[in-house]
């Protein structure tokens, strides 16, 4: 998942001196020197797994190179590709999923070449050495990266931990609204530590915006990142900044080691459909239309009633345990049928396990009062209506297994905004009512990003940038973050 508010790099300084906050800096080379033993370390597990699954333990014959020679030459011509595919780029490290399709890339490219290479040469390198290796490499450097980012994310968390130190420069709105909008993400990796705000808005006392202090005005951004320790100066929207200002700020930062970077007005429309094209000197961002319809939604249908298909032969002695579980612990059925409104706004039935007593729709008035969230969603901590099997299954989410159903039946998806009720429908306005634009999901953003603890604002705005930039890909990236959502079972009740 990509930051809400899109950050584009305007001007990168990368002097031969140290930037502005040796210990940001510091912490930075440190985990790419991480990065480089894990890549190393996963490159070299990966030949030799490549070696071993070809040849055992039989002598390598046909190739005129001995493979004590090849294998570390490709250890080094791996890294010597991540490194020029630019793997270890402080602009991409930490979010976002461009340093995992750069390292794809690179071991691709590279797998292609030698392929080539060996063809025109004739080189007697075993083939099927080189596929396994490329293969297990590949997804080990994928999968030590995830593993290095989740550590780097825990410890931003923490306010510890690499992360870039941002002086925010706008108007007073547009800065505080920049700010609320990275501490959101605090793991993507922006600290926000100063403001500069327009000359006309400076009182002669020390100003605070929220608890981010004032440090200077529009006339000295240079400086001001100096004074506090900022690697970045992200600039947002203001009318005192033109064209002309900020491409002289962009000047005045070159050889200071502050990154310039621009936060347009333009929120939650994730990077694939974004295209910047230079028109008569102007960095123009060209943005493509939300696709609801075409090849690709048929595709995310088939995969989608695939899946559960696959899913229900493979989870029915699961969902059999799971109902007689049920039907012991107290009477009703075992199954609960909700109406929900999908796709279109047309309703259809949501099956449940049932998690609830039986009348527990008749109890809701009674325990209106103890709602513990806002907008239109009634949720309870220790609600009373809850069985002791019920809390077991919402906690793991178990209760959800029967939506396969839906999916297969092709009223949901599995990934997806959150099914709404129609009393909830009734109440949307004209932006909340875009989520009826696609199927509904099982799982989705507002699953893996903190399910009942998102406040309804939150949960909204996660379901609407799902809607506006779904992809297959990030279905897949959200399918796996799930099964870490519920082992961890955060905000699940």
């Amino acid at each position: 998942m990509t930051s809400a508010t899109l950050l584009t790099p305007a001007t990168s300084s990368r002097p031969g001196g140290e930037r502005p906050g040796k210990t940001t800096r510091a912490a930075e080379r440190a985990y790419i020197r991480v990065l480089v033993v894990l890549d190393t370390a996963v490159l070299a597990v990966a030949i030799l797994v490549g070696y071993l699954a070809r040849f055992g333990d039989e002598e390598p014959t046909g190739s005129e190179i001995p493979y004590v020679v090849v294998a570390p030459v490709l250890l080094l011509v791996w890294l010597v590709s991540l490194k020029a595919m630019r793997c270890y780029d402080d602009q991409v490290l930490g979010y976002g999923a461009d340093e995992y399709r750069r390292v794809s890339a690179a071991s691709m490219r590279l797998a292609g070449g030698i392929a080539i290479a060996g063809y025109i040469a004739d080189v007697g390198v075993s083939r099927g050495f080189l596929a396994i290796s490329f293969a297990v490499g590949t997804i080990g450097l994928e999968v030590a990266r995830f593993a290095a980012r989740k550590r780097l994310h825990r410890a931003r968390d923490r306010g510890a931990g690499w992360s870039r130190k941002v002086l925010v420069v706008g108007d007073t709105a547009h800065v505080l609204e920049l700010v609320h909008t990275l501490r959101r993400e605090p793991y993507a990796g922006y600290q926000v530590v100063g403001a500069c705000i327009p000359d006309a808005l400076l009182a002669p006392v020390p100003q605070r915006l929220g608890d981010v202090p004032v440090v200077g005005s529009f006339r000295g951004i240079p400086e001001a990142a100096t004074a506090i320790g900022a690697d970045t100066v992200a600039v947002t929207a203001s009318g005192e900044l033109t064209a002309t200002r900020l491409r002289r700020l962009g000047w005045q930062l070159e050889g200071t080691g502050v990154d310039l970077v621009v936060a347009p007005a333009l929120t939650d429309v994730a990077g694939p459909r974004i295209h910047t094209r230079p028109v008569a000197g102007l960095p123009l961002i060209h943005v493509e239309a939300p696709e609801f319809r075409g090849a690709r939604k048929l595709v995310k249908g088939f995969v989608d009633r695939s899946l559960s298909l696959i899913a229900l032969l493979v989870l029915a002695p699961l969902l059999i345990v799971i109902a007689l579980a049920i039907k012991i612990d107290s009477r009703g059925p075992v199954l609960f049928r909700q109406t929900r409104v999908g796709q279109g706004g047309e309703e259809f039935g949501v099956f449940k396990f049932r998690t609830m007593v039986v009348n527990a729709d008749a109890l809701l008035a009674e325990l209106a009062a103890r709602n513990e969230t806002d907008g239109l969603m009634f949720k309870m901590r220790d609600d009373p209506r809850v069985t002791r099997v019920g809390r077991l299954l919402r906690k793991w989410s178990l209760d959800e297994l029967p939506q396969l159903a839906n999916v297969l039946l092709g009223q949901m998806s599995l990934v997806g905004p959150r099914p709404p009720l129609p009393s909830e429908v009734a109440r949307y306005d004209g932006d909340v009512a875009r989520r009826l634009l696609v199927k509904p999901g099982m799982t989705g953003l507002w699953q893996v990003s903190g399910r009942s603890d998102l406040s309804w604002e939150d949960g909204i705005r996660l379901d609407l940038y799902y809607v506006e930039n779904w992809s297959l890909a990030a279905d897949l990236t959200i399918l796996w973050k799930t099964f870490g959502a519920v082992l961890n079972s955060r905000g699940a009740y």
